[in-house]
């Protein structure tokens, strides 16, 4: 066996970690440890499991040992309650990156070799709300649940994994479906006509500034958000309020687009007084039906729009 077995199994691996730790950076640390103790102990894998499986457990301790150094991530529309569309200014506080969820480029979690149905599921297992989710859970929880549901391990495999009984983990099992059940809700991956035509009318309208066109494409219970902001907005008017308002400074942007966990995505570009146009946001849709539900726009441009493999100019 040499490291290319090992490698193949990467994108797999590092979507594993990033629903452990809802952080694409942190998945990178995750994976590139995982690899190293590979490596280091490959001479005592026997064979007794799969590779893929052996893997796994690696890297789920490996996640484990880093949820115990910090909190759990969050989305700032499951923090508090909406602001108002025109908040005051001394209201726009910032937490730390490392306090919210962040995107992940699809194409790093879904494999090439994976079936269609596997890779419906590894796109859906890294959407924003099912993320968010999970870091609700207790790590253990978390991990037998991934471990089971995402991956297809047996009870058996996830008792070795964590070091305790099959009945421990049916019934973290069970705890963990149960809180699961309150908090997300599953979307179909393939976008349908009528989506792709609505994201056409979105791109048009933002880099027209169309506000009312914009808002309305979006559902009577929409959310904005701006991760590292704490803010968070609900409904159309009070978007409306916003971009006319504080939020006007993106008229005139461009946008984009790639995609970014599980949903479409589109980088924007805001008019720079310099001349051109300079990153500002990496914008995740998320959709219901022919409606967008959720806003999310991560101002993390430094280390994001690098990895989705945009400059900061245009």
């Amino acid at each position: 066996m040499d490291i290319s077995q090992i490698e193949m199994y990467r994108p797999a691996l590092t979507g594993h970690c990033y629903r452990m730790l809802g952080s694409v950076f942190d998945a990178d640390d995750a994976v590139q440890e995982t690899m190293i103790r590979a490596w280091k102990s490959l001479e005592s894998f026997d064979g007794r499991s799969t590779l893929k499986t052996w893997l796994y457990r690696i890297a789920t301790n490996v996640c484990l040992d880093e949820l115990k150094k910090r909190g759990r991530r969050a989305r700032p529309v499951d923090e508090g309650i909406p602001s108002s569309g025109a908040p005051p200014l001394e209201s726009l506080t910032q937490q730390p990156q490392e306090y919210w969820i962040e995107p992940i480029l699809d194409t790093q979690v879904v494999s090439n070799d994976a079936s269609p149905a596997e890779q419906v599921v590894q796109r859906q297992s890294v959407r924003l709300a099912f993320v968010a989710a999970l870091q609700n859970l207790a790590p253990r929880q978390r991990a037998a649940l991934l471990m089971t549901e995402v991956l297809g391990c047996s009870a058996s495999e996830v008792a070795e994994t964590l070091e305790t009984s099959v009945p421990s983990v049916n019934s973290a099992l069970q705890r963990a479906r149960a809180t699961l059940a309150k908090r997300s809700e599953e979307q179909p991956v393939s976008l349908t006509a009528a989506q792709q035509g609505m994201l056409r009318r979105y791109v048009t309208a933002f880099e027209q500034y169309d506000v009312a066109g914009l808002t309305a494409l979006m559902r009577e219970d929409v959310t904005l958000c701006m991760p590292p902001f704490e803010l968070w907005l609900q409904g159309p008017e009070e978007i409306q309020t916003w971009m006319l308002g504080l939020g006007c400074g993106c008229r005139g942007s461009r946008l984009f687009p790639t995609s970014a966990s599980g949903w479409p995505a589109f980088v924007q570009y805001r008019p720079n007084p310099e001349g051109g146009h300079k990153a500002w946001g990496l914008i995740v849709l998320e959709l219901d039906g022919d409606r967008i539900a959720g806003v999310t726009t991560f101002l993390d441009t430094a280390r994001l729009f690098p990895r989705f493999g945009f400059g900061m100019t245009v």
